[in-house]
């Protein structure tokens, strides 16, 4: 019975672990999922839009059509500037409709990233206002302080900060963070960016 329940300690925190890391993994998904749906929303509305168009692309062809046969008759109503007016609105919608397909493309190349992507590609807002301005009293050096958001990784903060003048490792953040998890970032969660010494 003992060494069942020295079995028992050993695996229970192993169990509470992979829970919290199945629980934190769902709430991502959800995150990306709701990303997804909408940015398919928008894809459906955009095609929807198209094809309207489509639509009175071939109605404004009909209209030509048929204002040529006019002209064409002796004693036409139709003039050269009906023509013209009915040929550029074809262009126009003709420009509207390839303004559609490019923002399409660029939803779907945006989801297609969200899907499979598992790192963050926006940049994080860094602050750089110091935190503290020389070593504090506990020994600390100067530098930020940052607040993780989510799909944020050590690596990106630390590029974030070097996209603001700020020379700083992801080895040099842990250093100034003793006990930071990198693999465990939360949402919220503050830590210390050190400055680059002089």
């Amino acid at each position: 019975m003992t060494v069942y329940c020295r079995r028992m300690k050993k695996i229970l925190p192993w169990l509470f672990i992979f829970a919290f890391t199945v629980s934190m993994a769902r709430g991502q998904e959800d995150a990306t999922q709701q990303q997804i749906d909408r940015l398919s929303g928008q894809i459906q509305d955009l095609l929807e839009a198209q094809a309207t168009q489509a639509k009175r692309i071939e109605a404004l062809e009909k209209d030509i059509g048929g204002l040529r046969d006019q002209l064409n008759q002796p004693g036409s109503a139709a003039n050269q500037d009906d023509l013209k007016k009915l040929a550029e609105q074809v262009r126009e919608i003709d420009r509207k409709r390839q303004e559609d397909r490019e923002l399409i493309l660029k939803e779907i190349e945006k989801l297609g990233k969200i899907n499979g992507s598992s790192e963050r590609k926006s940049t994080p807002t860094v602050t750089t206002n110091p935190a503290t301005d020389g070593p504090t009293a506990d020994g600390r050096e100067s530098g930020y302080e940052y607040k993780v958001a989510a799909g944020d990784t050590l690596s990106i903060i630390a590029r974030a900060y070097r996209g603001q003048g700020i020379k700083v490792t992801t080895d040099q953040i842990l250093k100034a963070n003793p006990g930071l998890d990198p693999k465990n970032l939360k949402v919220g969660q503050k830590i210390f960016i050190p400055a680059p010494t002089q």
